[in-house]
């Protein structure tokens, strides 16, 4: 069993998700549906979707509900994407123009509003009270997470717990968020409920860990972003901030002269800077033990699974996990 054998086995009910997660952008305001279909159509792989749907499996749950939390669970995340590119001032996602370099950042500020508000909607239809209370907490904790990234744009003496907060926030909680459900829908025990929570949370934290990796060594046609798109945006990942754990007084200096230095608009001097800092990487290991320590999460994660039986569920969300690590690099 592959990540990819994975994701074919479920292509159909991913489809499914597709089309509920586009009725979520229904509206009388052609606009909204246009942004929509501009964004579905861009792919994306629907980690966090199939992450709802194998635990669902694992916890033997077949109803309808599982897709419509899962275009639900999409929804949001992209809410936040349309958000995050705006934020950032992306022209690119997946390699086509961000939706706020065709409409405008007030058209998709609001769609995304529109998209939050009408998940939340559809999923309050459904009753389930514990359901809600975890789509909330996700849903406010991804914004604190992003106003706290905000906050340490270009700070070089963010800490590791900093870092860490970060990214539980902006990725950890809705992969969190997808394997509650899941149990939750299919009335599992508070025990093993806060296995896939803790799962998911892990995982979901190995994600963004490999993501802020790759953005060091993947090529542009990888990740649909250029090499060292973080540097230039201030974002200081686990990468950097090992580095300048562990470099000398004078690298150090070095380095925070770099990141206070970066200009998108100075392609030379940003080039510049980031092949310096690729050098240090490469003297120092830092990417190597920035690895270890997303393997050490990801054991960590498939460890949470050990309280449901073994089986080809279980099996198969231990893959996905491993899936964080083995991505193009």
């Amino acid at each position: 069993m592959n990540a990819k054998k994975i994701f074919a086995d479920y292509s159909e009910e991913l489809k499914v998700v597709d089309k509920k997660l586009l009725g979520i952008f229904e509206s009388n305001v052609f606009l909204i549906p246009m942004v929509g279909q501009h964004i579905i159509s861009g792919g994306g792989k629907r980690i966090r979707p199939l992450f709802l749907l194998l635990c669902a499996d694992l916890c033997g749950y077949k109803g309808q509900n599982r897709s419509l939390f899962a275009a639900i669970i999409e929804a949001i995340h992209t809410a936040s994407l349309l958000h995050d590119d705006v934020i950032d001032g992306a022209d690119t996602r997946r390699g086509r123009p961000t939706a706020h370099s065709i409409w405008g950042n007030q058209v998709v500020v609001l769609t995304g509003d529109f998209l939050y508000s009408n998940a939340l909607r559809l999923a309050v239809a459904q009753r389930n009270q514990k359901i809600m209370e975890t789509l909330s907490e996700a849903t406010t904790r991804m914004t604190e997470g992003e106003i706290l990234q905000l906050n340490k744009i270009g700070d070089p003496d963010i800490t590791e717990d900093e870092y860490f907060q970060i990214i539980s926030a902006k990725t950890g909680v809705l992969i969190s968020a997808a394997c509650r459900i899941a149990a939750i829908l299919s009335e599992q025990s508070e025990e093993k409920e806060m296995a896939l929570l803790r799962f998911g949370m892990k995982t979901g934290i190995a994600f963004q860990l490999a993501d802020d990796i790759l953005d060091y060594v993947a090529e542009q046609r990888d990740l649909g972003k250029r090499l060292g798109k973080d540097l230039e945006e201030g974002k200081i990942t686990m990468p950097l901030i090992y580095l300048l754990k562990v470099v000398s007084e004078h690298e150090s200096d070095e380095i925070r002269k770099i990141i206070k230095w970066q200009r998108p608009e100075d392609k030379e001097q940003a080039n510049n800077g980031l092949n310096r800092i690729l050098e240090l990487f490469s003297k120092y290991n830092a990417i190597e033990e920035s690895l270890k320590i997303a393997r050490s999460i990801i054991d960590e994660a498939k460890s949470e699974l050990d309280i449901f039986p073994d089986c080809k569920e279980r099996d198969a969300l231990m893959v996905m996990a491993e899936y964080a690590m083995q991505r193009e690099r």
